[in-house]
């Protein structure tokens, strides 16, 4: 017999959460290996973790935490060389572990102002050293080669800047409730209940596999654009099968069907219609303009320089790798709740992605060369990094290879 969601204790619910990251989320397997990182702040959830890891037969656990005063003691005491530097031998150790079967899994929860104050051209030579050095293990994610899964963990820091007229163990106690609330937890059986969405995400993708769109065209609210979906795309939504055989549902929660776009056909204006959390520092009042797929000119009421300094990453980060659609009545959009966190509010509205594309959202992505993955349209970037453009502004149209229109959203829902 299952608890009424209000007699659970927080304890309780965060071993359902833990529960459901390593059945559901990542579908761990019998004899496998875990890679999973934390902030330090998210023990709590990473002992659950590993408990429930290895309750279902994990042969290793290795947890690798990052400490938010460690980070800014660099931004405070390092010298001007050491922000061109990244643990290349960590990310090795990490691709070399995920080559030889291991499974990913990150607890999001760091401070999403960290950096905020911090000089951007340091923190952007820092994401580039990280994203460089992390490249390889990268590519197994982007191509679902292994089983991997997000999952959030409330924390003092992030709980402040969410929630800052409150007491601190108010706050934190907030986001905790609206983690479990959007990560179905504490409510019946998490387990069925992760697997009915899963099962309504994957119909709403084979919908729009059947219709066989060439381009969305978006409109209201400041955007105007229209974005080209990639030669032989496919629509995922929810869980898939990786390169080893495995199911996971890579983000939970989870509220979006997506796909991957041709990186040389948007063209138009697009607002974005969130703030996005980057690394440590916050990004506001988004709005560019794409010519022939690129990025060619880009502004923000705050932190334009570091949005600017995001797009000079490569040439891949001026063009899209991702397209996904949400509608606006989904659970983490009608909490009311800006996260600051991309895991969630990706999960508010529709949105897309700047950089490397995911290619299992390609047929036999797996199977195709990087020539032939770009001639069918799929970006690469040294970044992946979803921003925010749904609302209940926006209509979407799909277009059709004939050029004909067929409303898919209206007022940022389905038809």
């Amino acid at each position: 017999m299952t608890l009424a969601a209000e007699q659970l204790t927080t304890e309780q619910k965060l071993d359902q959460l833990a529960e459901v990251a390593i059945h559901v989320g990542l579908g761990l397997a019998p004899g496998q290996e875990l890679v999973m990182t934390a902030p330090l702040d998210a023990v709590p959830l990473a002992r659950k973790i590993a408990e429930h890891a290895y309750r279902a037969g994990a042969s290793l656990v290795t947890t690798l935490y990052a400490d938010d005063e460690t980070t800014l003691a660099r931004y405070k005491y390092a010298p001007d060389a050491a922000f061109d530097k990244a643990a290349a031998w960590l990310y090795d150790g990490m691709g070399a572990a995920f080559k030889s079967g291991a499974a990913r899994l990150a607890i999001t929860g760091a401070s999403p102002l960290l950096l905020s104050n911090e000089d951007p051209a340091k923190v952007s030579r820092a994401n580039r050293a990280v994203s460089v050095a992390y490249r390889p293990a990268l590519d197994l994610i982007t191509r679902h080669e292994i089983n991997w899964t997000i999952v959030a963990s409330a924390t003092p820091a992030w709980a402040a800047a969410m929630f800052p007229d409150d007491a601190p163990d108010a706050a934190l106690a907030k986001l905790w409730e609206a983690i479990f609330a959007t990560t179905r937890i504490g409510a019946g059986d998490p387990v069925a209940n992760w697997k009915a969405h899963d099962a309504n995400l994957q119909k709403r993708a084979a919908f729009l596999n059947e219709k066989r769109f060439s381009a969305l065209h978006y409109t209201g609210s400041g955007t105007d654009f229209r974005l080209g979906l990639a030669d032989d795309h496919i629509w995922m939504g929810g869980g898939t099968t990786a390169g080893n055989g495995l199911y996971c549902i890579p983000n939970m929660p989870t509220e979006e069907v997506f796909t991957t776009p041709h990186k040389d056909r948007a063209e138009g204006v697009v607002t974005a219609s969130k703030p996005l959390s980057y690394q440590g520092t916050m990004i506001e009042g988004i709005r560019v303009r794409f010519e022939g797929g690129r990025i060619v000119q880009a502004s923000a009421t705050k932190g334009e320089e570091v949005l600017n300094r995001l797009i000079e990453t490569d040439e891949g980060a001026r063009r899209l790798g991702e397209v996904a659609l949400v509608p606006h009545s989904s659970p983490i959009s009608q909490s009311g709740v800006t996260f600051l966190n991309t895991l969630f509010d990706e999960n508010a509205a529709s949105h897309i992605a700047l950089g490397q594309a995911y290619t299992s959202c390609i047929k036999d992505g797996d199977k195709l060369s990087d020539e032939e993955l770009a001639a069918k349209g799929a970006n690469t970037s040294l970044i992946h990094v979803d921003w925010m453009i749904g609302s209940g502004e926006i209509d979407i149209d799909g277009v059709t290879a004939t050029g004909a229109r067929e409303p898919l959203m209206r007022k940022g829902e389905w038809v």
